[in-house]
């Protein structure tokens, strides 16, 4: 299994420390989000990292992996509607004002040392092993929804997102889409009402959407597989690449297969 450098840091947003986990030294950077009521740690306990391994070790990809708030917001019982939604809000807020930054700083601080290494060593540092000036984003089940909530509202931070087997429609979570926070925070509610100006979709045309999900009908895969297909259309709709891939009838809403589906996707994008 492979290990990842741990951090435990304050959020100005959240008013808690929060903590996330670091595989590779170098590379593309991606950020991903845990399971739904998962923490930063599932990656690594479901061998997600490992999965990408020859990545992470070789400086292709920088894998950061965020921990969520899901047990203080969006499956809170005991709140409100509306004050889950305001969770949500301040939990988008510490991804992209507050670990965004961290991620990049890291990330550019290994990659300027390997490039310092290599000069020592009086060889060019590989083009393929430099950063990219924003991040890739992914995540699986809830977490697929974050990465692409993430995506659409700040496509400028965002070069890519790989959602696994997502439920993308949680506005009902929030107190439904006529709630303005639970609008912004739902990407099939935003894209029916036509939230998304010109500037976001003509952002969003350089930019990679990978949509995956299975066929297996478990507890949980049906779902996912109808809210990927809905996505699928809606951002279709919208004028918005996506690329969406339908596995077979035994893929279910597993983290073995998540783990397969990020190799393909990263091997694919990053080797």
């Amino acid at each position: 299994m492979m290990e990842g450098i741990y951090y435990k840091e304050w959020s100005t947003a959240l008013g808690r420390d929060m903590e996330f986990k670091v595989y590779g030294t170098a590379g593309v950077p991606v950020l991903a989000f845990p399971c739904e009521g998962g923490r930063f740690y599932d990656w690594e306990n479901n061998a997600m990292p490992d999965a990408a391994a020859w990545l992470i070790q070789n400086g292709r990809i920088q894998l950061f992996c965020a921990d969520s708030i899901d047990a203080e917001g969006l499956l809170n019982g005991s709140l409100s509607p509306r004050r889950r939604a305001e969770m949500q809000e301040k939990y988008f807020c510490y991804i992209t004002g507050e670990l965004v930054p961290r991620i990049l700083a890291l990330n550019a601080a290994g990659s300027a040392a390997k490039a310092a290494s290599a000069a020592e060593a009086d060889k060019p540092a590989e083009k393929a092993a430099a950063p990219k000036p924003v991040l890739w984003v992914t995540g699986a089940d809830l977490g697929a929804y974050q990465a692409v909530n993430c995506l659409l509202r700040r496509p400028e931070l965002f070069c890519g997102a790989i959602g696994l087997s997502g439920r993308y429609d949680v506005a009902d979570r929030m107190g439904g889409a006529e709630d303005d926070l639970a609008l912004r925070n739902s990407p099939l509610a935003a894209l029916a009402v036509g939230l998304l100006d010109s500037a976001d979709k003509a952002a969003l045309q350089g930019r990679q959407i990978l949509l995956y999900a299975g066929q297996a009908q478990d507890g949980r895969e049906p779902d996912a597989l109808a809210s990927t297909l809905a996505l699928d259309e809606a951002l279709k709709a919208a004028g918005i690449p996506v690329s969406t891939e339908i596995w077979g009838q035994d893929v279910t809403h597993e983290w073995h297969w998540w783990a397969r589906a990020f190799d393909v996707f990263t091997n694919r994008l990053f080797s």
